[in-house]
């Protein structure tokens, strides 16, 4: 264990592995209990599904938690960090790779300096769709690194836009060939997205990589979907890979709902004369309304 020199000084309980978590020190210096670390990921692949999203807010974080969810992934903003910090404080037992924007670092030491800033907040990974030059800077020094291949959105203008990719010979072969750049740049792990269900079997067979699956159907090693679709926050148009497991939007209709009806009955009462009522006064003592115009019509 390392020294309180190094650390916070919060050493994690020493019943940690009886409620199933690991004692973990963060790169950052900072104590920690984890319900995984990057070793038991990779132990598990090939040997069962884990679970993954990317919740929004804090309450989203708590709640994914609870219910279970195996990794999480968090967008980290370098200029606005403490909405990372803060879901990372909302689920702090929960396996957590920072998504870090990819405009943000322009060279290889800018690059391992995102990193870094992510990691310092408690992160156990980075997600980035850096190319393979970056993602070996990082992964040299000492970061979990998540690529990113398939359909990667932001560079989509080179595959054709937001469509599904890898359903010709070429493509597949090419989204091999990233996969694998990516596992020799020294990545743990890579988001596959929107490709056809066969290829990310076959690929996820082939790589070391922890395959976390995004509309790549089940062959992955993760199944990944977004908080926003999971919980249904949003009305439809839905993405075709996700699903709906509840419809929050429309909890948040029904309450935007009761908030104009709310408004309007008080709008109502008051112009009916109803509000306020005699549960909303202040009765006058006896005499002070008299004594209050005498004195004031005296003046």
């Amino acid at each position: 264990m390392a020294s309180h020199a190094t650390g916070d000084g919060g050493i994690p309980p020493r019943d940690a592995a009886e409620r199933g978590l690991k004692r973990i020190m963060t790169l950052g210096g900072a104590y920690g209990t984890r319900n995984y670390t990057v070793k038991d990921l990779r132990d598990q692949k090939g040997k069962r599904v884990l679970v993954e999203t990317l919740p929004f807010s804090t309450e989203e974080a708590a709640a994914a938690e609870q219910a279970g969810i195996d990794t999480m992934k968090v967008r980290f903003d370098p200029l606005n960090p403490d909405s990372a910090a803060a879901i990372r404080r909302a689920a702090p037992n929960t396996f957590m790779a920072f998504s870090v924007p990819l405009l943000a670092a322009a060279s290889e030491n800018e690059a391992v300096r995102l990193a870094y800033d992510a990691m310092a907040l408690g992160a156990d990974a980075i997600m980035c769709q850096w190319s393979p030059q970056f993602i070996s800077a990082a992964a040299e020094a000492g970061v979990p690194v998540q690529g990113h291949a398939g359909l990667v959105p932001r560079k989509s203008t080179w595959t054709g836009g937001l469509r599904a990719v890898g359903k010709t010979l070429d493509e597949a072969l090419w989204v091999y060939r990233e996969i694998k750049a990516l596992e020799d740049a020294g990545a743990y792990a890579v988001e596959v997205e929107v490709i056809p269900e066969g290829l990310l079997a076959e690929v996820s067979k082939r790589t070391s990589l922890l395959t976390s699956s995004i509309g790549g159907g089940s062959g992955g090693d993760i199944q990944f979907l977004f908080a926003d679709d999971i919980l249904g926050n949003n009305p439809p148009p839905y993405p075709r890979h996700s699903k709906q497991y509840c419809s929050l939007y429309k909890l948040k209709e029904q309450m935007q709902a009761e908030r104009v009806a709310g408004f309007q009955s008080f709008i109502d009462d008051v112009q009916k004369g109803v509000f306020p009522g005699p549960g909303q006064l202040v009765d006058a003592p006896d005499g002070l309304i008299d004594g209050f115009l005498e004195a004031v019509e005296g003046d």
